[in-house]
């Protein structure tokens, strides 16, 4: 069966896109979002704009994204990425005047290994909701701790803007998403959406994934597999079930939703969640 979620983008489609919020341009640095403007289920209630964003890595940002952070007063930065992985890819830790950059990574770097990065190259060649829920249930088993710190940047740290990255941006970075948009009470259907505007946002990197991903044996010779990482369907999968909304009831019925997650795997408390929760809100009017 054809996957049409794999073919390039139009380009006016795509500069359309990614030139307006929730995107932020930050020179150098692909697949910026504003976590924030988010409705939620409570009254007059919406996410903080300007305190929680995501990207992918920020390895290679320039001097004018270093002044687009200043003026977006991002002065934390939680990276999710493994030693391996920036030595594989040559994309280092940069070092961004006034900004912290935390190293919290997902995965241990023993989850690297060739046995191990084969059987999850393999799962992403599949395409297929089944293997990408073992891919996310892998991110939430090994991802509490660093979860917990970003968690608890924001438990203790209300005023003080952070952005959140690994490689691509999308699913490390999309499961923490998924977690502070959960907790701030934001319906399904906008978490959703926010993960799936990364097919968007990493489509300028098309070519530079595929060019990674063709020294992996697996991807060399298969194209469509190294594309599959690009994906992040949730309007229109080919096969079936929508991944990320399949994601999202993995995390109810397996983890105990995200309150249950967070106090498992995070070790945060009641008290904990409900500062946090009030951290990442506001109402519209005060924005007045």
């Amino acid at each position: 069966m054809s996957d049409d979620g794999l073919k390039p983008l139009d380009p006016a489609y795509v500069a359309e896109v990614i030139s307006n919020p929730p995107f932020v341009p930050i020179p150098g640095v692909s697949n910026v979002r504003d976590l924030g403007s988010y409705p939620t289920t409570m009254s007059n209630v919406i996410t903080k704009p300007g305190y929680m964003f995501r990207a992918a890595e920020v390895s290679n940002i320039t001097k004018e994204g270093v002044e687009k952070m200043r003026a977006l007063r991002i002065t934390t930065v939680f990276d999710l990425r493994s030693d391996p992985e920036m030595k594989k890819y040559s994309t280092p830790i940069p070092t961004i005047e006034e900004v912290h950059i935390i190293r919290t990574p997902v995965f241990k770097n023993e989850d690297y290994s060739p046995e191990s990065m084969a059987k999850k190259f393999e799962l992403y060649a599949r395409g297929t909701t089944e293997a990408f829920i073992q891919l996310y249930s892998q991110i939430l088993d090994h991802g509490g701790k660093a979860f917990g710190t970003i968690l608890r940047h924001v438990r203790d740290k209300p005023n003080s803007p952070f952005l959140f990255h690994c490689t691509a941006g999308k699913d490390r970075t999309g499961v923490m998403a998924a977690i502070l948009l959960k907790l701030a009470s934001v319906d399904d259907h906008y978490i959703c959406h926010d993960y799936s505007l990364t097919r968007v946002g990493r489509e300028p990197d098309r070519e530079k994934v595929i060019k990674r991903l063709s020294t992996e044996p697996l991807f060399a010779a298969n194209t469509d597999a190294a594309l599959r990482m690009l994906t992040s369907r949730y309007a229109h999968h080919p096969r079936g079930t929508r991944p990320w909304q399949a994601f999202l009831e993995l995390l109810e019925r397996v983890y105990g939703g995200v309150e249950g997650y967070i106090k498992k795997y995070c070790g945060l408390t009641e008290e904990d969640i409900s500062r946090i929760r009030t951290n990442l809100v506001m109402s519209p009017r005060s924005r007045i």
